[in-house]
């Protein structure tokens, strides 16, 4: 979409547009007279498991995820929902049962939506946030010097898929499915009390996709150290044997040389790390003196992983 918007829409027309379709940040922001900045995004995906009130939390943390990432606060979600004939209230029931629960959780409004029959299923939300101006975070703003934290694992492409396959355990999927139903919501206000500026959160691009967005957006080098990613149990073993989403290859083929590979790097981390995610974690770029203020945002310090640093240089990531 943003590639056909921005050869055939205009440039922004208004002052207070101040993120839109012609940039690379999570969700489009406009300014208010109050000092505040209205937040919009919208995001809704196929089932990622088989548990319907599980794939509805994931749907609804992933749809919210965005304005969490600019470091907003959700205020309200329009429910977008499509559902095979078949189905009826014993499977969709489940999957809102879930997706209240997180809506709640994030003290926001379920103020409508709709509803329609599809043949492929589908869930997820419009989702309307605000921030405070002086703690907009997009991803222009990174600098050299900042250190680079990523707030969850990495690799839940690779273990839904091989649920599909059925080469993920039981165990696996539980601890897969907490981790992408978990609110990025804790990362928003770390980043507000550190004053972050520069963030993405990771998903349907990857980790070296987004990280590719934010270093495009601040015209600066993203370092990515490879051994320290933070991968969800199992994640690495699949992705060994050649178990990925789609996303793994789209990645690698779209980014080109936007992305540098050193030759030590396994193949099958390099796959795992161009793997779309679902509902992922927050890459936050933090400058150096406040990293200690971001951390202790976390009520476990141990969650929040650092995997690299920002330096000077054409817009690019380095994953070594």
């Amino acid at each position: 979409m943003a590639q056909v918007l921005q050869s055939i829409l205009p440039a922004a027309r208004s002052a207070d547009l101040i993120v839109g379709p012609h940039g690379f940040d999570d969700a489009g922001a406009l300014r208010r007279s109050d000092g505040r900045v209205d937040l919009f995004t919208v995001d809704f995906f196929p089932p990622v498991m088989d548990d319907p009130r599980a794939y509805g939390a994931v749907a609804a943390a992933n749809s919210l995820s965005d304005v969490y990432a600019m470091g907003g606060r959700v205020k309200a979600v329009l429910n977008l929902a499509g559902f095979p004939a078949d189905w009826d209230q014993s499977t969709t029931q489940p999957i809102f049962e879930g997706a209240v629960e997180k809506i709640l959780e994030a003290e926001a409004l379920w103020v409508g939506g709709h509803t329609m029959r599809a043949a492929e299923p589908f869930f997820g939300f419009a989702v309307f946030g605000e921030v405070e101006e002086a703690q907009l975070v997009t991803n222009r703003g990174a600098q050299p010097g900042d250190w680079l934290y990523l707030t969850k694992p990495l690799g839940s492409g690779t273990l839904t898929t091989g649920v599909k396959r059925g080469r993920t355990s039981a165990e696996q999927a539980e601890k897969v499915a907490q981790g992408m139903s978990r609110l990025n919501r804790e990362a928003a206000a770390a980043m507000n009390a550190a004053g972050v500026c520069a963030a993405t959160d990771i998903t349907g691009f990857g980790l070296l996709g987004h990280a590719a967005n934010l270093a495009q957006g601040s015209n600066c080098t993203l370092v990515l150290r490879a051994v320290a990613l933070p991968l969800y149990e199992g994640a690495g073993e699949l992705a060994a044997d050649g178990v990925f989403s789609g996303g793994s290859q789209r990645g690698r083929a779209s980014l080109g040389e936007r992305v540098e590979i050193a030759d030590h790097v396994p193949s099958w981390l390099a796959d795992l790390a161009f793997d779309a995610e679902t509902s992922g974690g927050i890459l936050a770029a933090v400058p150096e003196a406040k990293h200690e203020a971001f951390l202790a945002g976390f009520g476990d310090p141990a969650s929040v992983t650092l995997i690299g640093e920002v330096e000077a240089g054409t817009s690019r990531v380095v994953f070594t």
